[in-house]
């Protein structure tokens, strides 16, 4: 069993991005009644294409003979 760790808020910085009108809708709906803001939904996508993008541009093959 893990050990529980006070978590620590990261800093963080506002930034104002526009989205298109449909991609709201699509994220208002997708957090509908769920306790999720609509910042917390976009900074979690953020990171799993980042993960993604990393995961990509790490070599997949294994050690080189």
């Amino acid at each position: 069993m893990s050990k529980f760790k006070i978590p620590k808020i990261p800093p963080t910085t506002s930034k104002s991005i526009r989205f298109p009108n449909d991609i709201i809708e699509k994220i208002e709906k997708a957090i509908q009644g769920k306790q999720c803001t609509f910042t917390a939904f976009v900074v979690e996508a953020v990171r799993v294409a980042l993960e993604s993008l990393e995961e990509e541009q790490t070599p997949q093959d294994g050690p080189e003979a």
